[in-house]
């Protein structure tokens, strides 16, 4: 089994979980446990693995990023966890309800008020205007109009879209349409999102502004996300922490420093290979422990190693880093530098 990361608070939590497409499920089950490969299963049964016993926790207010190629799972894992698919074996839990065993009335009332879920293809009704596009969930939950609409054009102000609620969705541009589905999954006030790959279809410019209004959005309201992903540039900018995906499992699970610095796997390494280093990794990750003797010069735990170096090759006696209050945390130096950047 995938090892379970366990996170203070938690507010999601996949446990074993395993989805197989076709029709001899169990005998699939069997040989995977029996070590059989993709290919092997596949031949024998005509069943595909497209999730193999994964197990993660996301903990409230955190993004964890799930990242892989093309047939990973990564998608599959997300509607899984989102019960848009049903699981083949394992439990999904959220706020330590399993949502694998609720009944369909049960679990519908969960989708509506505590889950929302945002895709590459936006999936707006063209016949209806912004303002009913976002308030369509608050309409299936039976919410009166004045009082959808009311929340709705709140939304609709903290997406940026103020004056656009009166048009249709084929009146706005790409990235103003993907900001009415972030609009609509924020108007119900869900606990938590799921993101399949929500920005992949846009621009890069607009991309890269999709991707700082959900960091905006998620310092203001804090929502659990689940954001899947096969840009690792887009992982490292989003993810409190980011899992890599290969063939149906979870190869590494981490925050951008721990798999741009200790790679687990040949795959992961891949990954990060070409990500500037000294642009993502911070003090915080490269410091020694705080010696005897103070040092003149002092650097945030949070500064990049990018900025530190004019400073290192100017002179080179170590800095003392420190935390929010001012207190010494570790030293850097040129040779903890150099190695990382090697």
């Amino acid at each position: 089994m995938t090892p379970l990361h366990a996170v203070a608070d938690t507010s999601l939590s996949v446990s074993g979980v395993w989805k197989v497409f076709g029709h001899k499920p169990d005998k699939a089950l069997e040989l995977a446990r029996g070590g059989s490969s993709r290919a092997e299963i596949l031949g024998a049964t005509g069943c595909t693995i497209g999730i193999r016993d994964v197990s993660f926790e996301v903990g409230k207010g955190e993004t964890f990023v799930v990242m892989g190629l093309s047939g990973s799972g990564k998608s599959t894992l997300v509607r899984c966890a989102a019960r848009l698919t049903d699981v083949t074996e394992g439990a999904v839990r959220l706020d330590g309800e399993d949502l694998t065993t609720m009944s369909d009335d049960a679990l519908r009332e969960v989708r509506r008020r505590k889950l929302s879920m945002v895709f590459q293809h936006f999936g707006l009704f063209p016949h209806r205007r912004v303002i009913d596009n976002v308030a369509y969930g608050l309409e299936v939950q039976g919410v009166p109009r004045h009082e959808r609409h009311a929340k709705a054009m709140e939304v609709i102000e903290v997406v940026g879209l103020s004056g656009w609620d009166h048009h249709y969705p084929q009146q706005l541009s790409g990235g103003m349409q993907q900001r009415v589905g972030l609009a609509r999954a924020l108007a119900v006030d869900p606990e938590v999102m799921f993101f399949d790959e929500p920005f992949s279809a846009l621009d890069p410019l607009i991309r890269r502004d999709m991707q700082d209004e959900l960091i905006r959005l998620q310092h203001e309201m804090k929502r659990t996300i689940v954001f899947i992903t096969h840009d690792f540039a887009e992982a490292i900018k989003l993810g409190d922490r980011i899992a890599i995906m290969k063939d149906g499992v979870f190869d590494q699970v981490g925050t951008a420093a721990e798999l741009i610095s200790k790679p687990a796997t040949d795959y992961v390494r891949e990954f990060t290979e070409d990500v500037p280093k000294a642009k993502v990794l911070i003090a915080l990750d490269v410091m020694g422990p705080v010696t005897d003797g103070a040092n003149r010069r002092t650097v945030a735990s949070g500064a990049t190693v990018e900025s530190l170096v004019p400073a290192l090759l100017d002179d080179d006696e170590p800095i003392t880093v420190v935390d929010d209050t001012g207190t010494a945390v570790g030293v850097v130096d040129r040779a903890a530098v150099a190695r990382v950047l090697a």
